[in-house]
């Protein structure tokens, strides 16, 4: 079985700077690390492996420095590390980089089984998974918790939450999906796989290297949407202090969620 593992570095800070003209994230020079939710997707690779063999793949779309989280795959077990790194590929929505990850699939080759963290703690879209997985023309379940079974090579079962309602779904391989935290407990880098993995090869691919080369799908060029504004929220520092029994507290805190509109009537 072949893996594949799509990956992310992202901002380790909350205080990134915006370039006004494009709308996107200044990541120069930025403190940087491992998407969150993508170290359960790994997880859930290498857990999948030691049952049932194969190698894992990760890709990651990005600057040069991005090849810090393809190490930092190695050392949980990836056994091969990919990045789509060029210039062209600089402020891409979720739908060009979804489409760019797509093209880099192609480009490594065969695989069964495609793992994505449920989002990114920099955009929260929660959309590139199964974005990619149309673009590769593959089905696709998002939210999945746990991997029930694995049949003759061809498919699995797996247990998915969605709103109000927990789904048992079987899935063809070879297919896409997207873990939810808490779906394993991540591992730990490990010191002796970093001193393994010091010298193995990370490979790069450019937007020469793909299969279409046509600039205007990639980037901001290849992004219908943008970014018009950003702003931080505002900050109310306002405190109210109330007395009064329990019953009088709650029926005044309902009130004022309901008239805020954070609650509202179901029939």
């Amino acid at each position: 079985m072949h893996i594949i593992v799509c990956i992310k570095q992202v901002p380790g800070t909350a205080q990134v700077e915006i370039d006004e003209k494009t709308g996107v994230l200044k990541r120069d020079g930025v403190a940087s690390k491992m998407n969150p939710f993508d170290l359960f997707a790994i997880e859930s690779a290498m857990r999948l492996k030691t049952l049932y063999g194969g190698t894992v793949s990760v890709l990651t779309m990005g600057p040069p420095q991005a090849e810090k989280v393809v190490r930092e795959a190695f050392m949980m077990g990836a056994d091969h590390g990919y990045i789509l790194s060029d210039r062209k590929f600089g402020g891409a929505d979720v739908l060009a980089t979804s489409y760019t990850l797509a093209q880099g699939i192609r480009k490594i080759g065969s695989f069964d089984l495609i793992l994505c963290g449920k989002q990114t703690t920099d955009g929260d879209t929660a959309q590139v998974g199964a974005e990619l997985a149309e673009f590769l023309s593959i089905p696709h379940i998002t939210g999945v918790t746990k991997f029930l079974n694995f049949i003759d090579g061809k498919q699995l079962d797996l247990e998915a939450d969605i709103p109000l309602y927990s789904l048992s779904v079987r899935i063809q391989l070879p297919c896409l999906v997207t873990v939810e935290k808490g779906i394993f407990e991540p591992r730990l880098p490990s010191f002796r796989k970093k001193l393994a993995t010091a010298d193995r090869p990370v490979t790069y691919f450019s937007l020469k290297d793909l299969e279409d080369t046509d600039e205007t799908h990639y980037g901001l060029n290849g992004s219908p949407t943008q970014v018009k504004r950003i702003f931080p929220p505002e900050k109310i520092s306002v405190n109210e202090h109330w007395e009064g029994s329990g019953d009088e507290l709650a029926e005044r805190l309902h009130s004022l969620l309901r008239d805020k509109k954070f609650l509202c009537e179901v029939r």
